[in-house]
């Protein structure tokens, strides 16, 4: 980390992506799954069904996923998206049934200078 800061946990954000959509019909499946298909495309990975999430390293560029993710937004069912730091994220427990997991580590950021 440089003195400016750059790799800060107070920087660094994670978007989740929540969604409840119909999935009754063909045509509803087919929406779904767009949706889904869109939310890969942009770098999000499955964190458990219909909940994705995307690590950024700065507020200003998860705002442009933010973005990204509202333009696909279907017209029926619910889509939420949370916005939290690299700090409140690193609080989360995660447990896979008694047994404690470790949380999803970021991929690899490239940044050009």
């Amino acid at each position: 980390m440089d003195n400016q800061g750059r790799f800060s946990a107070y920087r660094i954000m994670w978007t989740i992506v929540f969604y409840d959509l119909p999935t009754e019909t063909k045509a509803e499946r087919r929406v779904a799954q767009l949706f889904r298909k869109s939310l890969m495309k942009d770098g999000f990975t499955m964190f458990q069904f219909s909940m994705y999430l995307r690590h950024s390293p700065t507020a200003e560029n998860a705002e442009v996923h933010k973005k990204r993710v509202m333009k696909h937004l279907p017209e029926l069912g619910k889509v939420g998206i949370l916005q939290i730091t690299d700090k409140q994220f690193e609080r989360m427990e995660i447990f896979y049934g008694t047994k404690k997991a470790n949380l999803p580590s970021p991929e690899q950021q490239l940044e050009l200078f």
